[in-house]
């Protein structure tokens, strides 16, 4: 017998206590690409790429004088959980391979932890409806804050240059659980410091990437 599921409406109320912090963190991607992409650019990367932790990583490469091709590199390595969570949900889209792929889409995070059920199951109305306020937030806060982020000659004065390593370490927090997670992380982190003064500037994230991988490993 199919699982009941929610509707989108349920979902949408679902995500809305995401609203004012999606928007929050959109506003600060914004502003901090503003001066390394332009105005125009990271409104259509959110709206295309659509992920907050990859959209960051891209970011850091370029601010810190990496190049294009590091920076695809670091948010792709930085995506590459959503595969073992398409798997995870896709009992649960409809239609055919266009519909379904677009449904994979509301795969992020927040409705991945939202939509689940547990033991594997995931209610679809929550899972795609739930992204609806994170995506409109995420995109429109990235617009403002590329738009209306040349008025903050100093983004340091505010703060805001803090987002990417408080954006990294909640990452960290909630995905490093367990002694073998830690490991990892700290591992990925001692890459890093020790490759910084000799490559440029990028590849030290992605070796740290490359490192992390260790942790896809059974135990």
């Amino acid at each position: 017998m199919e699982a009941e599921h929610s509707d989108l409406h349920a979902g949408v109320r679902a995500g809305l206590p995401l609203v004012v912090p999606t928007l929050a963190v959109g506003i600060s991607f914004g502003v901090l690409a503003q001066p390394v992409m332009g105005s125009v650019a990271p409104i259509v990367m959110s709206v295309i790429v659509f992920a907050g932790s990859a959209q960051f990583a891209a970011l850091s490469v370029l601010a810190s004088g990496g190049g294009a091709a590091a920076a695809i590199v670091a948010g792709l390595l930085m995506n590459t959980r959503f595969l073992p969570m398409g798997f995870g949900v896709a009992p649960v889209l409809k239609g055919g391979p266009l519909r379904r792929a677009a449904e994979g889409q509301a795969v992020v995070d927040a409705s991945f932890a939202l939509g689940s059920l547990g033991e594997g199951r995931f209610d679809r109305g929550l899972l795609l409806g739930s992204v609806i306020p994170q995506a409109a937030c995420w995109m429109g806060g990235t617009a403002i804050g590329a738009i209306g982020g040349s008025a903050l000659s100093e983004p340091e004065r505010f703060g805001i240059d803090a987002i990417f390593p408080a954006f990294f370490l909640a990452l960290l927090v909630n995905e490093a659980r367990g002694g073998r997670a830690m490991g990892v992380a700290i591992a990925g982190g001692l890459v890093t410091l020790a490759l910084l003064p000799f490559v440029p500037a990028g590849l030290a994230v992605i070796a740290a990437f490359s490192v992390t991988l260790i942790g896809l490993r059974r135990r």
